[in-house]
């Protein structure tokens, strides 16, 4: 089986074309803003480098956030397009979930996994997943302190910590007595991960759609003052 993966739901842009449990080629970039404009190039030269025509590819996958607004809708824009030009299945898959993947076993074994995302606000977006993966809850946005007393106020269980804010919460932790490791995995999404869950997946019924857990701000236009 021949994915190709797109991720640029944060400031990390990446896509990856997997096959067969190998990743083929990957191209990974930090990028603040730009994510439109360096997507499409990013998968033809990813594409180029593993050999592999777009015809040739049996599914398509994207991350569905929760994440930054214009890289979310970028990603999705790119692989929805795709997806429909090919007539491939395109898999959703979150950025909670594909960093919780890259979490190493011998991290998470016997732990509970926490994956916190900056999302440019005072919350974080967070998830729980059990040693295995299996999510605990669904994604939420929350305050530091808000995840470190439910983390305090749980059983008592190893965790770790994963994602671009987990420092935050482990700062959090420290001041309730409660100790967490923090993951030596990538801190954000990337799109070999992203493939690799998709190959795991059943087929979709539709194309995914985006995940927000804030609601999508936005601003009336103002009225003009009119002069005399």
């Amino acid at each position: 089986m021949k994915i190709l993966a797109v991720d640029c739901a944060t400031i990390s842009c990446s896509v990856a074309v997997w096959a067969d449990g190998r990743v083929l080629a990957v191209e990974r970039a930090e990028l603040v803003r730009g994510q439109a404009e360096a997507l499409v190039p990013m998968i033809e030269r990813v594409r180029e480098a593993a050999g592999v025509e777009l015809a040739a590819v049996d599914r398509l996958a994207v991350t569905v956030g929760p994440g930054h607004f214009t890289g979310l809708r970028s990603g999705l824009a790119a692989a929805r397009g795709l997806a429909l030009a090919t007539g491939r299945p395109l898999i959703g898959i979150t950025t909670l979930a594909a960093v919780a993947a890259g979490v190493p076993a011998t991290e998470r074994a016997d732990a509970v996994v926490v994956v916190v995302l900056d999302s440019k606000r005072a919350e974080l977006y967070v998830q729980f997943f059990a040693a295995d993966l299996t999510p605990l809850n669904v994604p939420r946005a929350l305050r530091p302190d808000d995840i470190a007393a439910e983390m305090a106020a749980m059983p008592p269980s190893p965790f770790v910590i994963a994602g671009d804010a987990a420092a935050s919460v482990v700062a959090a932790l420290a001041g309730l007595g409660t100790i967490a490791a923090l993951s030596t995995a990538a801190a954000r999404p990337d799109a070999a991960i992203v493939a690799a869950l998709a190959a795991a997946m059943p087929l979709p019924a539709a194309l995914p759609d985006p995940l927000y857990v804030h609601p999508v701000e936005t601003t009336a236009p103002r009225a003009r003052a009119i002069r005399a």
